[in-house]
């Protein structure tokens, strides 16, 4: 006789909880194990292990993709709930981003059994869309064709302890591909010591990561993505970082993941992380870890830009930090770049890079001068290096953007026209 399937029940005190108890205890093979009193202690309950699927209320406060994946790592499946006489396109949309793949109406709780079965059986996850359809009374056919390629490229910029200049060539990387007309977010992920907004004058009262997610954990973020982001100039947008570090906790695993995703599908993004790539000794479910956001911005990167001082302690630093990372991101492609590199320190680029070669294969090796006065007169207008104008600092920057997306070329005509209007002036 096969195992009976253990439900868990969080309905949030909707008016369908006692009718669904009922069916489902009276169902051949399911068993209700426990009315969970909210989220937190659903996926508390989860975590123990002893539960197949979960009956969720879709508007139950706290469910987003985190808590969802928090339940598939403890192999426990999820249908929900939804209110009304139908599901209606809101409540599968809502389904939908936080991973739900089951939806029964709550006018038709009477095919809630053959859903949870449907939901526990094996082949469930490899096919959810199917039981869905199965369940609602939905269309059937193939699934639909897979969604073009994202246009843009996530540009991770990552660095080992010491204030190498992560945020400086962050923000400079970011204006200079804007300046090419590309389309650029950059977003602040440093949940340490966030410092983009600062860097860039953003006077922003509400931070755009903690807006993110909270519009994550109810599936709203792509409908309220624009609202995240401040615009800085044409083609450059910001999402600004944690206005203090202990608001980590606020930022569930999965949130920053769905924001590069869909800052991807609008153009290039580039994001600023913190240096510790350390995993949180304690697991404690469903709770966030501290250097989540390092490491969800690298695991999303299309191309990490690790960046390392130039001095003694700074390479020694950098030497350790590559294999780190190497061992973090092993198919992710690494480009390096050298930060405030200056003569009186003894040795030449072509000794720098016989050490960086040494340590990891990079895709990559740039050396980006210590132009104190550059980095100042943006730091304290609050600008990019790019508004400044030419510099030694920003001629270091365009060619790592050079690196990374190829070399600009200028708009047709532009510089010819200002040759001729300098010949044209009397002398």
């Amino acid at each position: 006789m096969p195992s009976p399937v253990v439900v868990l029940v969080v309905a949030a005190g909707a008016p369908w909880e006692s009718a669904a108890i009922g069916r489902l205890n009276d169902a051949r093979g399911v068993v209700v194990l426990k009315r969970c009193v909210d989220v937190d202690d659903l996926l508390a309950t989860a975590a123990a292990g002893q539960s197949d699927v979960a009956v969720l209320a879709l508007e139950a406060p706290g469910l987003d993709r985190a808590a969802v994946d928090h339940l598939r790592r403890h192999g426990v499946a999820a249908v929900a709930v939804a209110p009304g006489a139908a599901t209606d396109e809101v409540s599968r949309l809502r389904a939908t981003r936080i991973g739900v793949p089951v939806v029964v109406p709550e006018s038709e709780l009477d095919a809630l059994p053959a859903a949870v079965v449907a939901a526990s059986a094996p082949a469930a996850e490899e096919d959810t869309a199917g039981e869905a359809d199965a369940v609602l009374g939905g269309p059937s056919g193939p699934p639909p064709p897979d969604p073009p390629p994202l246009p843009g490229r996530v540009v991770v910029v990552w660095g080992p302890a010491g204030a190498p200049g992560r945020t400086t060539l962050a923000t400079g990387l970011a204006a200079e591909l804007a300046r090419r007309g590309r389309r650029t977010t950059l977003v602040d992920a440093d949940p340490h010591s966030a410092s983009v907004a600062q860097q860039l004058g953003v006077l922003d009262e509400v931070s755009g990561l903690l807006a993110a997610a909270r519009l994550a954990g109810s599936g709203a973020l792509e409908e309220g993505f624009s609202s995240v982001q401040r615009s800085l100039e044409r083609h450059l947008t910001v999402v600004t970082g944690l206005p203090r570090a202990d608001r980590w906790v606020e930022v569930r695993a999965g949130v920053l993941e769905e924001l590069l995703r869909l800052a991807r599908a609008a153009g290039d993004v580039v994001v600023d992380t913190g240096a510790s790539l350390e995993e949180d000794p304690l697991d404690l479910g469903s709770r966030p870890a501290r250097n989540q956001l390092t490491l969800e911005a690298l695991a999303c990167a299309d191309e990490v830009v690790v960046v390392g001082a130039a001095d003694p302690v700074g390479l020694s630093r950098l030497a350790r930090g590559l294999v780190e990372l190497r061992d973090r991101v092993p198919g992710t492609p690494v480009r390096v770049v050298v930060n405030r590199m200056r003569p009186s320190l003894g040795w030449s680029e072509r000794d720098v890079a016989g050490m960086v070669s040494g340590f990891v294969r990079h895709a990559g090796l740039h050396f980006v001068p210590d132009d104190r006065p550059a980095a100042d007169r943006a730091l304290v207008t609050g600008s990019t290096l790019v508004a400044q104008g030419d510099s030694p600092l920003v001629r270091g920057l365009v060619a790592v953007a050079d690196g990374l997306v190829g070399p600009h070329v200028p708009e047709p005509g532009r510089g010819l026209r200002r040759r001729r209007a300098g010949r044209a002036r009397p002398r």
